[in-house]
């Protein structure tokens, strides 16, 4: 697993520039002038070449200045023809500087790079910078400072106002790459080369829109298990679609989804310009989430109250001191200093004070970061005390961030805390905003560890019956079930639904609703009416027959009269839910385009669109997930003890939302649904009312099973128990971001020899972020497989206790061409001759033909034997490798 394959792209050595004319200035386009300007500034560490593209000369002399990048800033006409060029001399990598390219040319120029096995970022592209090579190859403006922030961004004219800001502001970046519509590269390559950059500590990206949400998805969970990722989106589209068939989708807009999306990605979102700058102060800063727990420390109330109340709009919480903390800390203090909730140190607190008050609070279990908020003060040295603060921030292992209130007595204060890479704003509400931002990156982070399963451990639903369902209705050419139908498909799924028969007269619905014992309910059926209250379509406890039949004839005649074209199949009759305090919940499902499925939980009932009460997630989830969702909504609140009523049955809700999970999984054709009501109460929960919407399957099937999934499920159907040679067995199973700590463990137990051939490096340990790159995957673009063993242990009070252990690990990366992937292989030491090497490696490799990639390859070490002999006995093909004659290329065709 050698260098990302974009590294010629955005790290390189050696670069051929192809901008016109090189003897007459005058003719270059301006983005050839101003690419000139930027590449001769400073010097750039590696090699450049300009060549003039008016001289004729002969491909071999060209071949002689082969390069890692082609920084191509041509006319239009002339830039399929320089791009061929790149292919001719082989090189990897172009970058074509334009700005606006249509659709049809990008197009072209996108299947010539394809054609001659060039990565080709552009059209469109204002450039990219890497500072720590000098290299600015663009025309964003002057080079940036180094630093170890990322920043992607799909407008060139905010790339070049965040470039300005951050001259100034002592931020410095690790690259700068923009990208613009119709590039051939996009976010996810972008994400994915710098998810894997040893000098990107954090990124921030600006965008737009994507192209393919399943890549975009794929690349940006990647990145954010490696390192903090912020994103600016514009476009914040309306909610809602006036054509919508539910309610879920009627008031979930595209926005709302983005932010789930999001969520599940582990990623930040930042709704304005000043607050990326804010949490780009942080990240440039190599801060990292603690908690949402921030404590102020203020020499005023004022000011100190308005950061508290806007902690509480964010949904922080206040950071306090604990009594023991407090108590310690109050006499080093001034005598009017108070510590109750805010840190107030008072108005004649000196440098010292503010220190005592910051190491304190940073080192209070309760603290998850501090604020320090300065008001100058006659008597009191505001650079002193930021002296101070800088002090402080040495020793601090948390989040410290300040805002020195004022202007022209406090510049000075301020420069010393940015040269201590210390985040300060200028108003409290901004340096709140802040944390918050980051703090958020604590929870979603908690999202992205969850990788549940297609099918939870529930009781099987009957998934055939269901499809059968489905597969009747789209034979009619509807898309809209019926409630029967809908609540069909919820039984096979064992969500409970109240009973629910069709009455075609009155008569009908009067025996009906005799048998199943009153009081009942009474709802039209009819395909073309969504919303059955909205044409007089319900009429609920009704107690005796004469009452039903009456009801049957009123609802007919109104209904018939106001929509006279609608089909009406009958009237319903069903029990009415029994639940004097139950809490009506609404659970539906959008899809969004382009992210796919969407379950939505809320407050239910005939006013939900009023109430406008929506908590998402993409599935597929678990109980995890499930009850975050829940915690999500405004409803949440009033489903615990409340008003003498008791709480619900929390377990109730949970079943619901998993097996809608499941649905969703399972049953791509499914576009909308509606659960709501679903009465919930102390002793379970029950659909009352439910309407689905149809559609046939879109997706390719080279997607898979799962193909209309942003997020893949854990793919539970790769497990496997084998025995031992030696007797006992063991389990191989997709890896899980929990086996992290036993990875650990086998990789210390390797003996160096062992680790030497597995990492190429004398590594003793897995560092955080390889160790939770290798643990927590994509199963779209990787899959990696371990070998479990189950341990029995008595403990010394007698009591046996059950321990894994991790034997060995095989896994495969898919290479850039998505045919063909890259594999490596480690086992335990003392599993050798187990046979336990070769069926991890029969195993991955059966994946990887059922991923319908066509070849699997690797580097081994030509002195690592028994590897070479495993790899001839598995059928590889061992060759050569040119690069580096200390390794043997092998390969397998699946």
């Amino acid at each position: 697993m050698d260098k990302h394959y974009l590294t010629p792209l955005f790290a390189p050595q050696s670069i051929i520039v192809l901008a016109g004319d090189t003897d007459a200035p005058d003719t270059l386009t301006p983005y050839g002038q101003a690419l000139h300007q930027m590449l001769r500034a400073q010097r750039f560490t590696g090699t450049l070449t300009f060549i003039n593209t008016k001289i004729t000369g002969t491909l071999e002399d060209l071949a002689q200045a082969k390069a890692d990048l082609v920084v191509i800033a041509l006319p239009e006409d002339e830039q399929l023809a320089a791009l061929e060029l790149v292919g001719r001399i082989r090189c990897s990598a172009a970058l074509i500087l334009s700005s606006g390219v249509d659709a049809n040319h990008a197009n072209a120029l996108r299947q010539a790079a394809e054609h001659a096995g060039v990565h080709l970022l552009g059209p469109n592209s204002l450039g990219l910078q890497r500072p720590s090579l000098h290299l600015n190859a663009g025309v964003m403006g002057p080079l940036a400072q180094e630093g170890s922030l990322a920043l992607v961004s799909q407008s060139g004219a905010l790339t070049a106002s965040i470039l300005d800001w951050a001259a100034s502001n002592a931020v410095g970046f690790s690259s700068v790459i923009s990208l613009g519509p119709h590039t051939s590269l996009g976010l996810p390559e972008a994400l994915d080369f710098l998810a894997n950059d040893g000098r990107t500590q954090s990124i921030v990206v600006y965008m737009e829109g994507i192209q393919d949400a399943r890549r975009f998805m794929s690349a940006l969970r990647s990145a954010a298990i490696a390192k903090p990722v912020v994103v600016l989106k514009a476009g914040r589209k309306p909610a809602g679609s006036a054509a919508a068939l539910t309610h879920s989708a009627a008031i979930v807009g595209s926005d709302d989804v983005f932010d789930a999306v999001l969520r599940r990605a582990g990623a930040v979102r930042v709704n304005s310009f000043v607050e990326l700058f804010s949490a780009a102060k942080c990240l440039a800063s190599r801060y990292r989430p603690a908690s949402k727990r921030l404590a102020i420390v203020a020499n005023g109330g004022g000011p100190g109250v308005l950061a508290a109340d806007w902690v509480n709009e964010l949904h922080l919480e206040l950071g306090r001191l604990n009594p023991e903390t407090a108590a310690q800390l109050a006499p080093k203090l001034p005598p009017l200093a108070a510590l109750s909730d805010l840190i107030d140190v008072s108005e004649s607190a000196q440098p010292e004070h503010f220190q005592q008050a910051i190491e304190a609070a940073l080192n209070d279990p309760q603290v998850g970061g501090v604020l320090v908020i300065f008001s100058p003060r006659i008597g009191v040295d505001g650079t002193a005390v930021a002296q101070a603060v800088a002090e402080a921030k040495r020793r601090a292992a948390k989040p410290l961030l300040t805002c020195w209130m004022g202007d022209t007595t406090v510049g000075a204060a301020r420069e010393v805390l940015r040269k201590a890479l210390i985040p300060t704003f200028r108003t409290p509400e901004a340096a709140v905003g802040a944390f918050g931002n980051i703090a958020n990156f604590t929870q979603n982070q908690q999202l992205l560890q969850q990788t549940p399963p297609p099918l939870t451990t529930l009781a099987k639903p009957d998934i055939a019956g269901a499809r059968l369902v489905i597969e009747s209705v789209l034979a009619e050419r509807r898309q809209v079930l019926t409630e029967m139908e809908s609540k069909t498909l919820l039984a096979a799924f064992h969500i409970p639904v109240t009973r629910t028969l069709l009455a075609r007269n009155a008569h009908e619905a009067m025996m009906i609703a005799t048998q199943q014992g009153f009081p009942v309910a009474l709802k039209i059926d009819s395909p073309d009416i969504a919303h059955k209250s909205d044409v007089g379509g319900v009429a609920l406890n009704l107690h005796n027959g004469e009452a039903v039949r009456n009801a049957f004839n009123d609802m007919m005649q109104r209904v018939k009269r106001i929509k006279p074209d609608a089909r009406i199949n009958g009237i319903t009759v069903q029990n009415m839910a029994r639940s004097r305090r139950g809490r009506e919940i609404y659970i539906g499902l959008v899809s969004d385009d382009p992210f796919g499925p969407v379950i939505t939980f809320g407050a239910g009932g005939t006013m939900i669109e009023l109430i406008d009460d929506r908590a998402m997630e993409l599935p597929p989830l678990n109980q995890f997930l499930a009850r975050r969702l829940m915690e999500r909504s405004r409803v949440f609140e009033t489903l615990g003890e409340w008003r003498g009523a008791t709480p619900v049955k929390m377990e109730a809700l949970e079943h619901v939302l998993l097996r809608v999970s499941e649905m969703v999984c399972a049953l791509p054709q499914l576009r909308e649904m509606d659960i709501n009501p679903l009465i919930v109460d102390e002793s379970g929960a029950v659909a009352v009312d439910a309407r689905m919407v149809v559609a046939e399957q879109a997706q390719s099937l080279s997607l898979g099973r799962y193909g209309h999934l942003s997020i893949l499920p854990y793919p539970a159907r790769y497990e496997q128990i084998w025995p031992l040679r030696d007797g006992g067995e063991y389990l191989v199973r997709p890896i899980r971001p929990d086996d992290a700590q036993m990875l650990q463990t086998l990789v210390k137990s390797l003996s160096p020899q062992s680790r030497y051939f597995r990492f190429v490096s004398q590594l003793a340990e897995l560092p955080p972020a390889m160790l939770a790159r290798f643990t927590l995957i994509d199963y779209d673009r990787e899959m990696a497989l371990v070998a479990v063993q189950q341990e029995r242990i008595v403990d010394e009070e007698g009591e046996v206790q059950v321990k894994e252990r991790l034997l060995g690990v095989s896994r495969y990366v898919t290479n850039p061409d998505r045919s063909t992937c890259e594999f490596a292989l480690v086992v335990a030491d003392d599993m050798a001759g187990q046979g336990l090497g070769a069926r991890l490696m029969l195993s991955i490799m059966e994946v990887a033909r059922d991923k319908g990639l066509e070849q699997i390859e690797g580097l081994v070490l030509t002195n690592n034997p028994n590897m070479l002999k495993l790899m001839r006995r598995l059928g590889f093909e061992i060759r050569s490798f040119p690069e580096d004659p200390e390794f043997r290329f092998v390969v397998h065709r699946l």
